[in-house]
């Protein structure tokens, strides 16, 4: 992403605040971060935008983050009719049933552990990358897992925000 500034960005600057907000919960479901980037509007360019996602990032509570994970499906499981979820966990597309089964156990056991969903950047990642990094991450200390989860958070924010101030179409 360049620092110029592009339509999408354009677009989320102009737009009023609960159509903004709505755009912002759909990159993340955490109500805090959302109403922290929303305050900082406009945004010259998109390093501006992800400062503010990074700082909102830093500041987000435990609820906030357990609000964020909230809004993602389990690995393996995309939302269905949801093409961003498809899209960010295309690793899995080819997954086997046996792989599949595998990060269902994961997931289950990660989430039994931690009360939350296993969240991690899945995108570019291969279904067995994914299951070696739930394997490695479950005998994470709650607070280990915490600061893992607000990296993986940030990575998908970006991934996210770049495809919204890139968009060229109505994003209302």
């Amino acid at each position: 992403m360049t620092s110029r500034s592009t339509a999408g960005l354009a677009r989320l600057n102009a737009v009023d605040d609960e159509t903004a907000a709505r755009l912002l919960r759909e990159v993340c479901a955490s109500t805090a971060w959302a109403a922290a980037v929303l305050a900082k509007r406009p945004y010259p360019d998109a390093e501006a935008l992800f400062a503010a996602s990074d700082s909102a990032l830093r500041e987000m509570t435990a609820e906030d983050l357990g609000e964020a994970m909230a809004g993602h499906p389990p690995i393996g499981r995309p939302k269905p009719g949801d093409p961003a979820s498809a899209r960010e966990q295309r690793g899995m597309a080819g997954a086997s049933d046996r792989l599949r089964a595998e990060l269902l156990e994961l997931n289950l056991a990660y989430q039994e552990r931690f009360g939350h969903v296993f969240l991690i950047c899945a995108t570019g990642l291969t279904g067995e990358q994914m299951r070696d990094a739930a394997r490695a991450r479950i005998g994470n200390t709650l607070e280990q897992e915490r600061e893992i989860v607000r990296g993986e958070l940030g990575k998908i924010n970006r991934i996210r925000l770049t495809r919204l101030a890139s968009a060229e179409g109505d994003p209302s």
